[in-house]
């Protein structure tokens, strides 16, 4: 049998936690990927696009379970590889494209928290960037004996035609002063404007002298500003994910809804028509906020027209080329090599450690289609899941036999949260109260 590549112990750990937690690893994704090598193509060639000045936006549906976060933190990962900024978040009640009570804010702060770049791909990466720009400007002030904050301003002189775009050269250049001055308190209200976290004017003006803060109403534009900035500091682009979009299919109010759905129609009106470079969005939803009439993203007409499948799609046909790109099923082939690929991650990619032989796969396959049926392969967290707890009392407990756990797995179908289980907090004007009555 072939050796596999060494895997770390702490990478190792670091999977096998997150997998037996049902969640994504933040680490190691390439030792356990299969399957679905098209959708990746797709994401492959946005991200091209978006390294050479233009931009994408894609819509990742997939069901509850079927692997939309790992497909996306493997898109990140890719486009880091590709020399692109990531930022990402997961929508939730407190985070949202568009509000009035600091939620937008709140999303934005947390995406730009976990910017990441490849030198530090793990987040936290903005004060890289900044530092990265500001050397740049410090040294080619020297090389031609000109004042650091003019080439500052020089720099970020085509940015004022974006919303923000003088106040970033203030930022910049106090964050430079900072440096200077050895002042990490400047350094760090800079870096606190730029993730959205003044909830003030005044606050931000007496630390910066800025006459705004990114808000609510900016979140789209300071994406776009942040973008921009990248690039000038060296980077092809910048990709946004957002997950978790199915909590604004869970909004009660249907007003505070349609508001986010048109900041989307917004993003995807831009791209569609070419109107943003260096940028690319990534949603990651389940069909119901998609697809649903009443609350998904097709009861916005503008949205639905848009966001239409081709209709020759189907009967084996798929169309990569939309914004929409619906996750396909796990085949059980796929599954089995994944099931292979944890067996690698717990033997540390020494065939010689494997704790089952391959029959035990196979087993454990029959017993699952046997539990849950086709949800198996098609809906794989819970299923992986349990293969990762039989794997954890064999390494734990030497002597115990396989084929006396396998028919014990206890394998269940994921189902969504009820959507009546969302947000209510949004009164609103127009409420959809009544659209989860039940008899």
């Amino acid at each position: 049998m072939t050796r596999q590549p060494a895997i770390r112990p702490k990478e190792r750990d670091t999977i096998i936690q997150a997998l037996s937690a049902g969640v994504v690893p933040r680490t190691g994704l390439r030792h356990v990927q299969v399957g679905r090598a098209a959708e990746v193509g797709a994401l492959v060639r946005d991200i091209d696009r978006i390294a050479d000045d233009g931009s994408a936006i894609r819509f990742v549906i997939g069901e509850y379970g079927a692997g939309k976060t790992f497909f996306l933190n493997l898109v990140r990962l890719i486009a880091l590889e590709r020399k692109l900024v990531t930022l990402h978040a997961d929508l939730a009640p407190d985070r949202r494209v568009h509000a009035s009570n600091g939620q937008a804010r709140s999303l934005y702060a947390e995406a730009v928290r976990n910017m990441a770049t490849r030198t530090r791909p793990e987040g936290g990466a903005l004060a890289s960037v900044v530092e990265r720009f500001v050397t740049e400007c410090v040294k080619e002030a020297e090389g031609f004996g000109r004042d650091v904050e003019q080439v500052i301003d020089a720099k970020l002189a085509q940015l004022q035609e974006h919303v923000g775009g003088y106040d970033y050269a203030t930022v910049l250049k106090a964050y430079w002063r900072g440096s200077e001055n050895g002042s990490d308190e400047t350094k760090s209200a800079a870096l606190r404007w730029l993730r959205g976290e003044y909830s003030t004017k005044t606050e931000a003006r007496q630390a910066l002298g800025v006459r705004n803060i990114i808000d609510d109403g900016d979140v789209y534009d300071a994406l776009k500003l942040l973008s921009a900035f990248v690039r000038l500091a060296g980077y092809d682009g910048m990709l946004v994910v957002f997950d978790e979009m199915v909590n604004l299919y869970k909004l009660q109010s249907s007003q505070a809804r349609n508001q986010n759905f048109e900041q989307i129609l917004r993003m995807l009106n831009d791209v569609l028509q070419g109107n943003v470079g260096g940028i690319g969005f990534v949603f990651g939803g389940t069909p119901e906020f998609l697809m649903d009439p009443r609350r998904g993203l097709y009861s916005y007409q503008a949205l639905q027209s848009r966001l239409a499948e081709n209709t020759f799609a189907g009967s084996g046909l798929v169309d990569l080329s939309g914004p929409v790109l619906r996750l396909q099923n796990l085949t059980p082939e796929d599954l089995l090599v994944l099931l292979a690929n944890i067996r690698s991650v717990f033997a540390g990619g020494n065939p010689e450690n494997h704790l089952v032989p391959d029959e035990a796969l196979q087993a454990f396959m029959v017993h699952c289609s046997q539990k849950i049926g086709e949800a198996y392969f098609r809906t794989p967290r819970n299923t992986i899941k349990s293969f990762v707890q039989l794997l954890a009392i064999l390494e734990q407990n030497p002597g115990t036999t396989w084929q006396g756990l396998v028919g014990e797995a206890d394998v269940t179908v994921d189902v969504e949260a009820d959507v009546a289980d969302g947000d209510a907090s949004d009164t609103g004007t127009e409420g959809d109260e009544l659209e989860t009555l039940r008899l």
